[in-house]
This record gives structure tokens, C-alpha cells and sequence, in this order.
């Protein structure tokens, strides 16, 4: 890497979580002012409850949750990482946004939006893609343990999960915040920082 380019800050996420969309949507607003380039990967919220103990509705919930991994991941295999960003944030919008379900006109629009093929939304219905997504989520949790939910971000070496916030912080209010985290992050031996969340995800 040469002196001038940006940081890499890998994020991992998985399309149903409105609390990862918030912060992938102020990781953007960091990326225009801070050096840093976002690398997207997949991670999946049914693999990493699939051994808990968790209310029926939430795991009925997560069992439609496996269509939208799939889908990114086959757009991985064909036409490489870079495009994960897009589609996520074609998914993203209108999963969170315009509240559309997981069906095959969900998938083909946010694929046609991001430039990529359509057809790729068959991958929503196929195991063939399992492997993988277990792979990409094991990758992400692996740096910072099973105690976590999505996203799980990773800078110079820290990994963490989340920030989780409400509503998405804009402008230097984001900068800040990103400032602050990395700080807090990067610091030996930090493990955990919480408080009772006390409003709901705030797309706007």
C-alpha cells in the first residue's frame, strides 16, 4: 500500500439487519471524509443464531434471511467483491427504505439496478451457496467472537462490532463519530462499551 492510499475498512453485513444498513449507510458518509475505502463481505445473522436459543418468530424471521446472503454471494462469485457494495445498497434500500419483501422481483430489481444479471436472483432458493456464505461470515466472526450481531467492521487490525446508532450520522458528525470508535477500538485490551438501546433504526 502506498503512503497516499486509503485505509482499508472491511465490513461485514448482512441485508436484514436495519441496524447494520445505519451504519453502512455512515461508513459512506466517513468514506467522502476520512482516507479510508470500504471492502464489503457477507455475514449471516441465520448462521450465527442457528445454535441459540432465540423466540420462534425471530428464527421464522432468519430462515427468510438466507435469501439475500445467497444472492450476494453468487454476484461475489461472478463478478468479484467490488460489486457487494452496490447490490447491498440496492437491497438495502429496499428492504429498509420501501419495505419490500424477500421474493424473485425484490432480488431481480436490485440486481438490475446494480448493474448485474437478474437471474442471479434464482441463487436466493439454492443451498449451492451455503458453503460460502459460511465461509464469509466465519471470516468476520472470527476477528471478534460469537458475542456479536452485524455488522462487524475491521480497520488496521481492530475489529469490532457495530458502531450501533440511530438515526445515520451525516457530515462531520459521522467523521467524529469514526474517530472516536477507531480510537476506542485500537485500544489494547477495550472489549465493550453498551448502553439500553431507546429508539427504533431512523433510515433518513
Amino acid at each position: 500500500m502506498t503512503e497516499n492510499a486509503p485505509t482499508p475498512v472491511d465490513f461485514w453485513f448482512d441485508p436484514l439487519c436495519p441496524w447494520a444498513w445505519i451504519t453502512s449507510r455512515w461508513i459512506l458518509e466517513v468514506e467522502k471524509l476520512r482516507p479510508i475505502e470500504v471492502r464489503w463481505h457477507v455475514m449471516s445473522l441465520a448462521v450465527l443464531n442457528a445454535d441459540k436459543d432465540i423466540p420462534e418468530d425471530y428464527r421464522k424471521m432468519l430462515a427468510e434471511a438466507w435469501g439475500p446472503v445467497r444472492v450476494c454471494i453468487a454476484a461475489e462469485q461472478k463478478y468479484g467483491p467490488e460489486v457487494l457494495g452496490r447490490l447491498y445498497t440496492e437491497l438495502g434500500t429496499r428492504r429498509h427504505h420501501e419495505r419490500q419483501k424477500f421474493d424473485r422481483a425484490y432480488y431481480e430489481a436490485a440486481l438490475t439496478a446494480a448493474g448485474l444479471d437478474p437471474a442471479l436472483a434464482a441463487a436466493a432458493d439454492s443451498t449451492d451457496y451455503d458453503e460460502a456464505v459460511r465461509v464469509s461470515h466465519k471470516d468476520g466472526i472470527d476477528r471478534v467472537g460469537q458475542e456479536v450481531g452485524t455488522p462487524v467492521i475491521e480497520v488496521e487490525g481492530s475489529a469490532f462490532f457495530g458502531p450501533v446508532v440511530s438515526p445515520i450520522p451525516r457530515g462531520e458528525a459521522a467523521a467524529k463519530l469514526w474517530d472516536g470508535v477507531v480510537a476506542v477500538a485500537s485500544t489494547d485490551g477495550f472489549f465493550e462499551l453498551k448502553r439500553t438501546r431507546t429508539r427504533d433504526p431512523i433510515f433518513d
